[in-house]
């Protein structure tokens, strides 16, 4: 049972979940083998390997194992700090990584945010700009009188909306 059980650990892989460290590009000579907690967050699975497992033990031991039931897998007290400590420091960069990331999204949005704003407010200085030339273009195409016409009615309105006027005087 040992046997069958250390070749199970030996090759157990966790299944894959998206995390924030998935995205880190790790060295594989760095991370190698399997972890504690992988085996003990995948206990049900372990269990369900090693059932199948046990179904063939009697063609490679001689020996029938009807079932197995792995309740809890303790590391070695020796490693137990050491363990705790890499949980820890694991966590602390799951963290940051979390946090930076969140950060750069934020950035992002109020980029897009502020690209969008700008965008308006330069289509809004230009509108006017725009209708202004479309109406001294149609001026235009009525003829000199016209344009002379529109200045006189734009200086009259101007006239009229001021409280003092001054006037230059032409000698």
């Amino acid at each position: 049972f040992i046997s069958i059980l250390r070749e199970r650990i030996a090759n157990f892989e966790a299944p894959r979940v998206g995390s924030p460290l998935d995205t880190v590009q790790l060295d594989s000579n760095i991370v190698t083998g399997v972890s504690i907690n992988d085996l003990r967050k995948n206990l049900r699975d372990l269990n369900e390997l090693m059932d199948r497992e046990c179904l063939s033990s009697e063609a490679r031991y001689g020996i029938t194992f009807d079932a197995s039931l792995i309740t809890g897998i303790d590391p070695p007290t020796e490693v137990e700090s050491a363990l705790a400590a890499i949980n820890t420091a694991h966590n602390q960069v799951s963290s940051d990584i979390s946090l930076a990331q969140a950060s750069a999204d934020q950035k992002i949005v109020q980029s897009r945010r502020a690209v969008e704003i700008e965008t308006l407010k330069a289509q809004a200085e230009v509108e006017p700009l725009r209708a202004m030339a479309a109406q001294l273009t149609e001026l235009k195409r009525n003829g000199p009188r016209a344009l002379e016409l529109y200045l006189r009615n734009v200086r009259l309105r101007l006239y009229n909306q001021a409280q003092r006027v001054i006037l230059e005087v032409k000698e």
